[in-house]
């Protein structure tokens, strides 16, 4: 069948050509920052600051020094433990929260008055002396994986898009279900999981984010640093390097503060740039379809 387009209904050259401009140029705002500091962070110690987007002078010395510590590899695994811990716990929380408020409120009457408490916590909290006395006194939480994923478990903004994802879906669908004899736990698990794949994968990629970049959560709950998570561990060597021996004292004669930071900055970035290209084409159908509607 031939398509008879609408005249008028095409954008005009020009309109199409700014636009391709304002998207490139956004694009470049974002990447070549990037690039400069991937390029710092292989330069040498005397022309660091005159470098743009390649190396005047190749040095893997901040690397070096970096992958020449157990410490960051401790850091590394205790991240690695929480975002797997994190990011599960976090998503099977969301749903099983997300999914009864759902509902609509006929069938489940106190609804609005949860969601109402969920909306308050999330604009409120007890403040910060208060949640580090209940994680490490009363729960004895302190120096554990666990004070760096509970007091986060159930994120609200990620229940809320879920909520609203999922009070999108036909009601048909679930009533099918429960027609042939499906709980609510079996429709849940085989019927709107597998359709909310796009909103889940969103909210995990949030997860995974949140936890990954955390790093003041390891400064208010590890006293012991070798407990600390990789980014509060990049963080303390880049505000108080550990120079305490000669031969630290050689390396760091080699590399200046700008190459370190850039180096520990890249290897920060390396676990979300591997991440993201499998969950991308989830992200902006979770988020639009999530969306609250007017």
């Amino acid at each position: 069948m031939i398509e008879h387009r609408v005249k008028g209904t095409e954008p005009a050259l020009w309109a199409s050509i700014l636009i391709y401009i304002v998207v490139i140029l956004m694009a470049l705002f974002c990447i070549l920052p990037l690039i400069n500091i991937l390029a710092v962070s292989f330069n040498a110690k005397q022309s660091a600051d005159m470098v743009f987007l390649w190396p005047r002078d190749w040095s893997f010395e901040s690397y070096k020094i970096m992958l020449s510590r157990d410490e960051l590899f401790t850091s590394l695994w205790v991240s690695v433990k929480r975002v797997v811990l994190g990011v599960v716990i976090n998503t099977i929380l969301t749903v099983l929260t997300a999914y009864p408020l759902s509902r609509d409120g006929r069938v489940y009457k106190t609804r609005k008055f949860y969601v109402g408490i969920l909306v308050f916590c999330m604009l409120f909290n007890g403040g910060m002396v208060p949640t580090i006395i209940l994680v490490t006194v009363w729960l004895n939480l302190g120096n554990t994986v666990w004070a760096l994923v509970l007091p986060g478990a159930v994120p609200i903004f990620n229940v809320i898009l879920v909520m609203n994802f999922m009070r999108q879906m036909p009601k048909e669908i679930e009533e099918a279900a429960w027609m042939d004899g499906a709980t609510s736990f079996k429709t849940l698990l085989y019927v709107v999981i597998p359709l909310s794949v796009p909103v889940i994968a969103t909210v995990m990629m949030f997860s995974f984010v949140a936890h990954w970049n955390d790093w003041f959560s390891g400064l208010l709950y590890m006293t012991d640093v070798a407990k600390y998570p990789f980014q509060t561990y990049i963080q303390s060597t880049i505000t108080a390097p550990d120079i305490s021996n000669m031969i630290d004292l050689e390396n760091y004669a080699n590399v200046s503060d700008k190459t370190i930071k850039a180096a520990q900055t890249i290897v920060g970035l390396i676990p979300m740039i591997i991440v993201y290209p499998f969950v991308q084409k989830y992200f902006a159908s979770g988020i639009t379809l999530g969306a609250v509607k007017g």
